[in-house]
C-alpha cells in the first residue's frame, strides 16, 4: 500500500489497532488500561515512513513503505537490519489486511513501566527524535532499554 501523506498513515494505523484491541486483544491480562492507541509522529525518510506506534500491548518503530522499498516484498515473520543516524536496529516483518506489509522493531512490550499515555508518548517522541537525529557520545553501549530513556550511545539495538 502507498501511502499519500502522514495523516492518512496515522488515521489508517489508529483505526486498525484500535481494531485489534477490541477484537483480538480484548480481556487479555498484558494490556495496561492506562494506554490508548496513538501513533507518535512519522516522517518520510527516503522511501519508506518512520514512526512509532503506542498501544496498551506494545512500543514499536515502525516502518511503513512510502516507494518502492527493497525490504517490502519479505514474507511476514523476515528480519532484516535497518541502519540510522542513531545505529542499526532489527526489524521484522509483519502483516495487516488493511496495512500491507511493514515493518516493526518493538521498543517496549508490555507496557507496565507507562502511569500515564502522556510518559508514553513523551518516550515515543523521544525516541523517535533520537533515532533521526543520531547525536550520541561514542564512547556508550547502546541498548533499547538506554536509547529510550535518553541515555544515547554508539551500537545496536
Amino acid at each position: 500500500m502507498t501511502w499519500k501523506d502522514c495523516n492518512q498513515l496515522t488515521h489508517t494505523l489508529e483505526t486498525v489497532f484500535n481494531q485489534i484491541l477490541d477484537q483480538r486483544m480484548c480481556g487479555l491480562p498484558l494490556l495496561n488500561h492506562a494506554l490508548s492507541v496513538q501513533v507518535a509522529g512519522f516522517n518520510p525518510v527516503n522511501d519508506e515512513w518512520v514512526g512509532i506506534l503506542i498501544t496498551p500491548w506494545f512500543m514499536n518503530l515502525l516502518l511503513m513503505p512510502r516507494l518502492d522499498c527493497a525490504w517490502a516484498g519479505l514474507n511476514m515473520g523476515a528480519k532484516f537490519e535497518k541502519s540510522f543516524p542513531y545505529g542499526v536496529f532489527e526489524f521484522t516483518m509483519a502483516v495487516e489486511e488493511r496495512l500491507g506489509a511493514y515493518a516493526q522493531c518493538s521498543l517496549f512490550s508490555p507496557m507496565f513501566q507507562f502511569a500515564t499515555q502522556a510518559d508514553a508518548l513523551a518516550t515515543a517522541q523521544s525516541a523517535l527524535d533520537a533515532l533521526l537525529i543520531g547525536e550520541r557520545p561514542p564512547d556508550l553501549n547502546l541498548s533499547r532499554r538506554n536509547f529510550l530513556r535518553g541515555e544515547l550511545g554508539a551500537g545496536r539495538v
